[in-house]
């Protein structure tokens, strides 16, 4: 790999789902020679595009897993990873973003920002990520490049400034001015590959000379240079370069290019802007945190002779082993080098080096600061940390969202359980936000991940990568307890079997939390409860709180206080003191009046406006609340808080209310109340569900 620092890039491509995010990197891909013919995401070819390499992906047309890839442009080295736009699979953005240095915000010149447009701008702020935005699809109807580089800066809060202008758009549009050389470009060829420059049409200089004057006005802002130059009339190209740099750096900044993927037109200009605008990796300040000093963080050096420190961000399960993704934050890898898994304290020796093309690799020798690769071999969880012996560093995990949906599942027979049990211990392994558990009481295995979706997409991998037929139940909402008034608590645990007893005696609140789940605060004072006994009350409280006596469920939203208590000299250990903490939780948590809640999820349909009044009938039939409608000429979207347990089966509905015109993206928002009646029901399953339970036992 290259150890030029600074003519390396490694960049993301995010969007809302169906803006074209495949399909650019398709045409990047081409463009860059990697590949040698053009696929489509849904193909009639029968290939599918490069990147979505699954069949599941090829069959849906969407993108499940990010894929990552590398090419050159320009003599520049970009690491790419395409990532889904499906909020189901949101922890492939998530774990991309965390290794990325630079961003490509897609947008469909039609939709505009749209709710997932939202999610993944947030989920880039989240990890600091520069970006750039391209404005795909403006050979469409109702193409509006102009109304979505609006919305950048009214929705998302981006200073998003046209390094371009469209030459036309819908059927129309025939290439792109380039607001900086004041050159129209062509894309000329069978694919587009041809990058033809000529002269401003007459028709849209005026426009250009406009659109320019707005473009330096807002770039001249992040330099002197520039401003003093554009008073003297002598601006230079690379002056506008260097500034745009700065403040796409930044980010402060966005600059915003268009085209159509589809239609091979803009992409070069974009890679382009990529090479000129995005960081490099010494551009981007990374921490580490030293786990022998408490925690303080250390500033990791984008140096390749440095000690080696690398982040793990995702892990693969293929026909050869496990495959680790990996980022080179600091320092170098080459095969036979031995590298310290932090967490584990594990030694590991590099044994097979590879970097990666979607589903196909190439072994290299060496992999510097600043590179994406994979290790194989290697065993480890997403998100470990290697360093050189020596150095005790960790990097900062990826935000992991709870999983909010769950389904029982079983297999046909026992041949089938052996495969359903390997694909679990691998799905669980390489997806943080997909669970799995035996419930004690049924004693059926429960998948739980981030919607129906995602749980599908699981269950059709085991029957087609493990060959294990299951048969799934009814799919179950996460539904969490919390209290609703402040209790005070005195409990004793005490025991005498013959030899050491058990004592222990705990008194303080507990009370409702409204941020977080869980706070544990100890004002005991006076040597009443020891100082070595009070993590164990910590511990026993932690423990109560993970099954609610209402419907079974964690509680969440509890603060408690420990005021004071009591200890024995000889019956009193960790074990007593953890007992007393659970019986005092259960013997007060009835009477903090506890309340079932369930979880409510933010759903965006959007879809012709025509259809507007049947959406909003299904929305309220289905216990939501509109918070937002936007009628946009023929287009609407409906913004609306709806408990997910109505939510299955939606898809359907929506399909057939619409013509199969709409379509709805759904997160997670929060946890609401549940109405009193729903509450009644879940409490009297519960309990017939326990009775069933202690029958058959």
């Amino acid at each position: 790999m290259t150890t030029d620092i600074a003519s390396m890039r490694n960049i993301g491509i995010s969007a809302h789902i169906d803006s074209g995010k495949t399909t650019l990197t398709e045409r990047i891909l081409f463009y860059c020679h990697k590949i040698h013919k053009i696929h489509e995401v849904k193909g009639k070819d029968g290939v599918g595009a490069t990147m979505d390499h699954m069949d599941l992906e090829r069959e849906r047309g969407i993108t499940i897993t990010s894929a990552a890839t590398y090419v050159r442009w320009a003599d520049h080295s970009i690491n790419i990873i395409d990532t889904p736009g499906h909020v189901d699979f949101t922890i492939e953005v998530e774990r991309s973003l965390r290794v990325l240095d630079g961003g490509i915000l897609v947008l469909c010149s039609v939709g505009g920002v749209q709710s997932q447009t939202i999610t993944v701008d947030r989920q880039l702020k989240r990890y600091n990520v520069p970006r750039i935005a391209f404005i795909n699809k403006c050979d469409r109807i109702g193409a509006n490049p102009y109304k979505v580089r609006d919305q950048l800066e009214e929705k998302l809060g981006h200073n998003a400034v046209l390094m371009q202008i469209p030459i036309g758009l819908e059927d129309k549009h025939r290439g792109i001015v380039d607001l900086v050389t004041m050159k129209a470009l062509y894309f000329d060829g069978n694919d587009g590959e041809i990058v033809r420059e000529a002269e401003i049409p007459e028709d849209l200089r005026v426009e250009a000379a406009t659109k320019r004057e707005e473009m330096l006005d807002a770039v001249s802002m992040f330099s002197d240079e520039l401003t003093e130059a554009i008073l003297e009339n002598r601006v230079a190209e690379e002056l506008i370069y260097d500034a745009v740099r700065r403040g796409t750096i930044l980010r402060k900044l966005t600059p915003v290019f268009m085209g159509s993927a589809y239609k091979n037109k803009g992409v070069q200009p974009l890679l382009g802007g990529v090479v000129r605008y995005l960081p490099n990796p010494a551009d981007v300040e990374n921490f580490a945190i030293d786990l022998d000093k408490e925690g303080k963080q250390v500033k990791l050096v984008t140096n390749p002779s440095k000690p080696t420190v690398v982040l793990a961000f995702k892990l693969e399960d293929g026909p050869y082993g496990q495959l680790t993704y990996i980022r080179i934050y600091q320092g170098s890898l080459k095969k036979g080098d031995e590298i310290l898994n932090t967490r584990s304290g594990n030694k590991v020796k590099v044994g097979r080096l590879v970097r990666i093309h979607a589903d196909s690799m190439e072994d290299i020798a060496y992999a510097g600061a600043g590179d994406i690769a994979a290790l194989f071999g290697i065993d480890c969880a997403s998100g470990d940390t290697f360093t050189s012996p020596g150095l005790n560093l960790a990097m900062t995990s990826i935000y992991v969202p709870e999983p909010v949906i769950s389904l029982a599942i079983k297999p046909i027979d026992k041949k089938a359980l052996d495969k359903m049990a390997k694909a679990l211990n691998r799905f669980t392994k390489e997806d943080p936000t997909f669970h799995t558990y035996v419930d004690p009481e049924s004693h059926e295995t429960i998948i739980q991940g981030m919607g129906e979706l995602h749980l599908d997409v699981y269950v059709e991998r085991m029957k087609r990568e493990y060959g294990a037929e299951v048969m799934t139940g009814k799919p179950q909402v996460a539904y969490r307890e919390a209290i609703s008034r402040p209790v005070d608590f005195d409990y004793t645990h005490k025991k005498q079997t013959g030899g050491a007893g058990q004592f222990g005696r705990v008194i303080g609140t507990i009370e409702p939390l409204a941020e977080g789940n869980y706070e544990f605060v100890n004002e005991v004072r006076g040597g009443r409860i020891p100082r070595e006994f009070i993590p164990a009350c910590d511990k026993g409280f932690r423990a109560a709180i993970k099954k609610g006596e209402l419907i079974g469920y964690p509680v969440i939203g509890v603060r408690v206080t420990l005021k004071d208590g009591q200890f024995h000299e000889v019956d009193s250990s960790d074990h007593a003191f953890q007992a007393a903490a659970v019986g005092a939780f259960r013997q007060v948590y009835k009477k903090a009046k506890p309340q079932v809640l369930e979880p409510i999820m933010k759903v965006s349909v959007e879809g012709p406006t025509e259809f507007a009044g049947n959406v909003f009938a299904s929305i309220n039939q289905r216990r939501g609340i509109i918070v937002s409608s936007v009628e946009d000429g023929a287009f609407a979207r409906v913004d609306a808080e709806v408990p997910l347990s109505e939510m299955f089966g939606y898809s359907m509905q929506l399909r057939s209310l619409t013509q199969g015109k709409a379509e709805f993206t759904m997160e997670f928002l929060k946890y609401g109340r549940v109405p009193a009646a729903v509450a009644e029901k879940l409490v009297a399953e519960h309990e017939e569900a326990k009775r069933q339970g202690s029958s058959k036992q």
